[in-house]
């Protein structure tokens, strides 16, 4: 059975450098009947081990240590036994959230994960923070981003840890390579394609 995709849209409060936001986060599960992945454990970790079921959960996958993204992380791997990988240039940005909880394993550039038979490559691409990485399952056709790349343009890139240069460059370089009809699975709100963006990207200011 060829791996599925599925959508948990989860709510909270994203906090970075003294101020507050509220959030609706996409996390995604992908795999089979019997085994998933969990890409960004976000505010309700019961809320997602309930989609997850009894499917074995391999690992959780953090595109970026932000604590939207990884704030349920910890008690989604205490209730399933499943190891958090990040990218270690993320670390930092996690010990904000998470100063006492270590994350099981690191991420590389060019690494693979392996979920029912999908290969995700995992694409580094700093600039929203410093870590962050993209996840592209070409049999798929689709690139699961995190706040790298949404419909509309680069992630935001004004708070600590970010750089827009550095994102823009990330994308142009790592990401619009990919096939034009790829499917953005994003971190926040709607979808879109890499040939929208790519199109759009003509409009986006250097710096």
């Amino acid at each position: 059975m060829t791996a599925i995709v599925q959508n948990l849209v989860t709510s909270g409060v994203f906090e970075l450098d003294g101020g507050s936001w509220d959030v609706d986060n996409n996390v995604w599960i992908v795999g089979d009947d019997t085994e998933v992945i969990v890409i960004d454990a976000a505010h309700n970790a019961d809320a997602i081990a309930d989609v997850v079921g009894d499917r074995a959960l391999r690992a959780i996958v953090c595109t970026h240590a932000h604590n939207d993204h990884v704030n349920a992380a910890p008690a989604l791997a205490e209730r399933t036994g499943a190891p958090i990988l990040l990218h270690p240039a993320d670390r930092v940005v996690w010990d904000l959230t998470h100063p006492d909880r270590a994350p099981d394993g690191e991420l590389a550039d060019g690494q693979t994960v392996t979920i029912a038979g999908t290969d995700l490559k995992v694409i580094h691409t700093p600039g929203h923070a410093p870590g962050a990485v993209c996840l592209h399952a070409a049999d798929l056709g689709v690139l699961f981003t995190g706040d790298t790349l949404f419909h509309g343009g680069p992630g935001a890139t004004g708070r600590s840890y970010s750089d827009y240069p550095t994102i823009v460059k990330s994308i142009r370089e790592r990401l619009f390579p990919l096939p034009d009809n790829t499917s953005v699975r994003t971190g926040h709100g709607e979808g879109t394609t890499i040939g929208e963006e790519k199109a759009a990207s003509k409009d986006w200011p250097e710096s």
